[in-house]
């Protein structure tokens, strides 16, 4: 029986861009455990007299002289997001209580939201990750994808808290996104409907020729534990090979992710490196004794941070291939500090930098596949506005995404450049008539909510994942190199 967490109201998971943070009870390096030294740091840090005077004054003179009534708890609350804001660090942030409770959550694995991890870069709200099977994930989100508008009101320059809570809202609630993607001349607009997500962390499957496969969707507190469990009856299966697969997984705990590297990295190789302030390094080494068997990665741009140190650690330390996409390129590490605010908000700074085995610093960069493999082409449409009717001898990107929709589901449109000419039109007719809609070769509200239905159930068809179909292949190569040596 696979565990899982049942998310309460609606998903929008980890909160506050891509986490790695280090367990609850301490830091990686032995002499600054969270609750100490680096504790220490923030209660003894201390103002001096005229740093106090200054902070102290503003609040006096907004409270004396604002021309309506001032909450002062937020005035307090707004000069510790400032501090943080002035970091410039999109990974460090200030919490106040009712959103650190629902942090904190989700390091446990239960999460509120539309079901995508977002992060502040450069004043704009984007998408590191929707989590897989969430209401982002069904409307078609895409990692990098910059949330520019929700119901009508612009994130453009909104503090990430306060954009989050825009995104929230209660199950069966609509969630109107416009969204700027990479390579799409105008915004695309998502209507999304906030809903219950049941989460679980680990799939497992066996595949042809005895070759394993395990998706990791995040790495919550007890994500190595699900992990161990279906590797276990894998390999008690017979398991020749396996494929593990962290595409769209925006990280997570990182005991957890070094836990489960272990797995498969042979004692006293590295699995990590974490740098502080000072460049003083902490090296991870594997007491693991690895595997018998080849392993392959899957990566894509959704893959960070957590997911980053897997892939660079099997990659380097136990000679597993990397296949699919350039990761995200989020290299940083961070703990949370909420007992020393005394008031239930919580402070999550960044602490440290992570580098793989041989050093590298991925951030920013990401880690590169050794088989770089690209999804079919509808992969990344991007959904029709239903406001209007697609017609013959228009013109539009709608237009275009509608024909690599028809082509990436069989009915061969002869183009996708945008012009619906008259073989767009038939494929238009051929598409309805499957479907047991009137085939009038337009495209209206109906038809592109069944296009957009059709090409949902064919990207989730393992059958049309070239990225897994690969990693199958590669195995399957190196187990059969394995017994000709044999």
């Amino acid at each position: 029986m696979k565990k899982s967490t049942a998310a309460i109201m609606v998903i929008f998971a980890l909160l506050f861009g891509s986490l790695l943070t280090l367990a609850a009870t301490g830091s990686l390096f032995p002499e600054q455990a969270a609750g100490q030294s680096a504790a220490a740091a923030v209660t003894d840090g201390g103002l001096d007299s005229k740093e106090s005077k200054k902070l102290g004054t503003a609040i006096n003179l907004i409270e004396d002289y604002y021309y309506a009534g001032v909450d002062r708890e937020k005035l307090i609350d707004g000069a510790v997001n400032g501090m943080m804001e002035a970091l410039g660090d999109p990974y460090s942030n200030y919490m106040a209580k009712e959103t650190a409770e629902k942090f904190e959550e989700s390091i446990e694995g239960s999460f509120t939201g539309i079901g995508a991890e977002v992060s502040s870069e450069n004043g704009k709200i984007t998408i590191v990750s929707p989590i897989k099977g969430s209401p982002a994930d069904k409307a078609g989100l895409k990692a990098k994808d910059i949330i520019l508008s929700v119901n009508g009101e612009s994130l453009t320059g909104m503090d990430l808290n306060d954009a989050v809570a825009k995104i929230r809202g209660p199950k069966g609630s609509v969630a109107k996104l416009a969204v700027q993607r990479t390579g799409s001349g105008q915004a695309l607009t998502f209507d999304i409907v906030r809903d219950d997500v049941k989460l679980e962390t680990v799939y497992a499957k066996m595949e042809d020729d005895r070759i394993g496969v395990i998706e990791i969707t995040q790495f919550s507190m007890n994500t190595a534990e699900r992990f161990k469990e279906e590797l276990k009856k894998l390999e008690s299966q017979g398991m020749k090979g396996l494929v593990i697969d962290v595409r769209n997984d925006p990280g997570g705990v990182l005991p957890v992710v070094i836990d489960i590297a272990e797995q498969f990295v042979p004692k006293g190789k590295t699995v990590v490196q974490v740098e502080d302030k000072e460049k003083k390094r902490d090296v991870t080494k594997s007491n693991g004794s690895g595997k018998p068997y080849p392993v392959a990665v899957l990566i894509n741009k959704g893959s960070a941070s957590a997911s980053e140190i897997l892939a660079g650690a099997l990659q380097q330390s136990a000679g597993a291939k990397l296949i699919g996409e350039n990761s995200f390129g989020k290299g940083t590490v961070q703990t949370s500090f909420e007992k020393q605010l005394g008031d239930g908000s919580l402070l999550k700074i960044t602490i440290a930098k992570w580098l793989t085995p041989n050093g590298s610093w991925i951030h920013g960069k990401g880690i590169l596949p050794d088989i770089a493999v690209a999804q079919p082409a509808y992969f990344s449409a991007a959904p029709i506005d239903k406001t209007k009717t697609l017609q013959y001898n228009s013109n539009s990107e709608d237009v275009k995404n509608a024909q690599i929709m028809l082509q990436g589901l069989g009915f061969k449109p002869g183009r996708q450049d945008g012009y619906f000419d008259a073989g767009t039109k038939a494929a238009v007719k051929k598409f309805q008539a499957s479907v047991k809609l009137a085939a009038t070769g337009g495209i209206d509200a109906k038809t592109a909510q069944s296009l957009e239905a059709a090409l949902i159930k064919a990207i989730q068809n393992p059958v049309n994942d070239n990225q897994r179909n690969r990693g199958i292949a590669e195995i399957r190569k190196e187990i059969a190199a394995q017994a000709s040596k044999s």
